[in-house]
């Protein structure tokens, strides 16, 4: 490439290949503690704090999909105003499926049925899934049974509206909240204001003892040893390692390259080999030690930064998040999207031109970040609003989707 030459996909291609063998090398920065702050949220009787006082109908089994999608409707009619809402979540899985992906879906599941968003929780079955009730049952576990019910009549919603309004809000330490971090339709700004934003909005929030979630590990490749060297020792480095190494197997195993990203979008809004896209999309996770690696469906036990396995794919990776127990995701985007998980999804645009154009799908502007703002207090500010009730734009247009990630054989 000579000296003022456009640089972008037709003159640079990636040096990332297979799996590699990586060496422990700490660059340790722990956070120092902050003032505590507060936000108003629903204390769960088993101490949990959510963040909105929904009822959620979780399916066990895709053909009741219409089903759950005319209880919701008729629900909402009746009993909407006695709650935040009354919501389904629609999916294909449940049934014909083997091994670890009828586990994947029953984690998935198991982990929106246990979120602290959802006041009460409705189990929807048919009945003949693979995934039927009984043994869905088995792997909750014991549940709290005023708060799920298994029938699946439309009356048990009015028992579970009942029962969520035993909640009320109050005031609870900042150490609750448990937040996602993600990019879709990412663009050449993401690297240099959304991303690092939520980077140092990241950092700020663990300051106050609160945890963040870090996914997508294809959008790792490249960038995976800045997380390593970050690890706050080596059995979490381990950890790491095998995150990104058997993800990279996954992509082998079927016979597909582990640098095919970025997305045709991308490319188009200034993003070249999938090193610069990883890059941008490491900086989400700030500066703080990452304390942990958990799997999909599994709960934050460490508090501080953690990484969760999955794939980038915007509506898995938000499931992801939502079913490991975030209250609420930061997505970053520059190319807009209006796509949203169970729980609010603040789209955070990168640039000025997409907020503007954009407002029904974009609420927080990092635009300006571009200029020298740092704006991770009016962000930090932002998600507090956000967790007392404040509705982002998912939430009004009704924007809430799942899909289970999925990699097995279906019958």
């Amino acid at each position: 490439i000579k000296d003022g030459e456009h640089i972008h996909t037709h003159n640079i291609k990636t040096n990332l290949s297979g799996t590699l063998e990586y060496t422990y090398n700490p660059k340790n920065n722990p956070i120092k503690p902050q003032e505590k702050r507060t936000f108003m949220g629903y204390v769960r009787e088993d101490g949990s704090v959510g963040i909105r006082n929904e009822i959620w109908i979780v399916n066990t089994v895709g053909c009741v999909n219409k089903t759950s999608e005319i209880i919701a409707r008729e629900a909402m009619k009746k009993y909407g105003k006695e709650c935040d809402g009354i919501f389904n979540f629609v999916h294909p899985f449940g049934c014909s499926q083997l091994g670890d992906d009828q586990l994947t879906t029953q984690a998935v599941l198991k982990g929106l049925v246990n979120h602290p968003n959802a006041a009460g929780v409705l189990v929807l079955g048919l009945g003949c899934e693979n995934n039927n009730i009984p043994l869905f049952r088995e792997v909750l576990g014991e549940v709290n049974e005023n708060r799920v019910k298994f029938l699946v009549t439309q009356e048990h919603i009015g028992e579970l509206v009942e029962y969520s309004k035993s909640f009320k809000r109050q005031e609870c330490d900042m150490s609750k909240l448990v937040v996602g971090l993600k990019c879709g339709g990412s663009d050449g700004f993401s690297g240099l204001t959304a991303n690092p934003l939520i980077g140092r909005f990241s950092d700020k929030l663990i300051a106050l003892g609160a945890s963040t979630i870090l996914t997508e590990v294809p959008e790792m490749f490249g960038a995976e040893t800045i997380l390593m060297d970050r690890c706050k020792d080596e059995e979490t480095f381990n950890k790491t390692v095998k995150l990104i190494n058997d993800f990279k197997d996954y992509f082998t195993s079927h016979n597909q390259v582990v640098y095919e990203n970025p997305s045709p979008g991308n490319k188009k809004g200034g993003i070249t080999t999938l090193e610069d896209k990883s890059l941008g999309c490491v900086q989400k996770s700030g500066s703080a030690d990452v304390m942990d690696v958990i799997e999909i469906g599994e709960p934050v036990k460490c508090k501080g930064l953690n990484l969760l396995t999955g794939p980038g794919n915007d509506i898995v990776a938000v499931t992801n998040l939502t079913a490991s127990g975030c209250n609420l995701i930061l997505f970053s985007t520059g190319r807009g999207t209006p796509v949203g998980a169970p729980v609010p999804t603040v789209k955070i645009a990168t640039n000025s031109d997409l907020a503007n154009r954009k407002p029904h799908w974009i609420d927080f502007n990092a635009g300006p970040v571009i200029d020298g703002n740092d704006m991770s207090d009016e962000l930090l500010d932002y998600v507090i609003e956000v967790a007392n009730g404040k509705k982002t734009n998912n939430e009004e247009n009704g924007y809430r989707e799942i899909s289970i990630f999925k990699d097995g054989v279906t019958l």
